[in-house]
């Protein structure tokens, strides 16, 4: 079983999904249901960029390396990829609460398409 076949994966694809689902009207953005798969997951995308994806068990998204830092600091972020070095940009959300998955989706949707 791959790391991307777990019920931890599974459970985050489809938090990504129905969260993601509030942003469904928003100029340029593409849903994780309607778009296509990338590293194996289902992304979120705005104007053809991803924004946001589900790798593992967590939401990973795309921001400021400013504010990428601030939630690494925090404990609230964790650095993305966890077996290489880490991308500036990206930072995998430690919560898995469906409020913080929006908020940070809203950050990095509005990052991405701006």
């Amino acid at each position: 079983m791959t790391e991307r076949s777990t019920p931890e994966h599974a459970a985050a694809e489809a938090r990504l999904h129905a969260v993601s689902a509030a942003f469904a009207d928003l100029p340029g953005v593409v849903l994780p249901a309607a778009g296509r798969r990338h590293f194996g997951t289902a992304t979120l995308r705005v104007h053809g960029r991803i924004a946001a994806f589900t790798p593992q068990d967590r939401l990973v998204v795309k921001l400021p390396a400013a504010r990428v830092a601030a939630l690494l600091a925090s404990g609230e972020g964790l650095a993305f990829p966890e077996d290489r070095p880490p991308m500036r940009e990206w930072v995998a959300i430690v919560s898995d609460d469906a409020r913080v998955w929006h908020d940070r989706l809203a950050e990095s949707l509005a990052y991405v398409g701006g």
